[in-house]
């Protein structure tokens, strides 16, 4: 008989999850962006990046293949991938999965794996640029 977990719910995995991450809200991740301190990772899906538009700068990943393309060592990596000390900010639309995909590459070795508070809306809220 094999033990098994007790199940948690997702908001109960998404506290625990973001517990460990360090957070930026999109004034930071701007700054990051801007020093080029940081590579953002727009995971939103092709529909809502046609819907509200881009951040420049920002390598866009979809979600399945986050894991893959971000991997330093992997065969299939996005040339940006260069360090497992690479700072990374995991922007989704409304940054819920963000914080998800960002403990998932903090499991992958990449340390300074987080995520945008609020996602992209928090991006264009805040007035910052995106384009169509």
């Amino acid at each position: 008989m094999s033990e098994r977990s007790e199940a948690v719910g997702i908001d109960d995995l998404l506290e625990r999850v973001r517990a460990g991450l360090d957070r930026v809200e999109a004034e930071e991740a701007y700054r990051a962006l801007q020093a080029d301190e940081a590579l953002l990772v727009d995971i939103r899906y092709e529909a809502l990046r046609a819907r509200d538009g881009l951040i420049p700068g920002a390598l866009v990943v979809e979600r399945n293949e986050l894991e893959w393309r971000l991997d330093p060592r992997g065969s299939h990596r996005a040339p940006e991938a260069t360090s497992h000390d690479l700072r990374v900010v995991v922007v989704c639309n409304e940054g819920y999965a963000s914080s998800l995909a960002a403990a998932s590459l903090k499991q992958l070795g990449l340390h300074r794996a987080t995520d945008l508070i609020g996602g992209f809306q928090a991006w264009r809220a805040a007035g910052l640029p995106v384009t169509a």
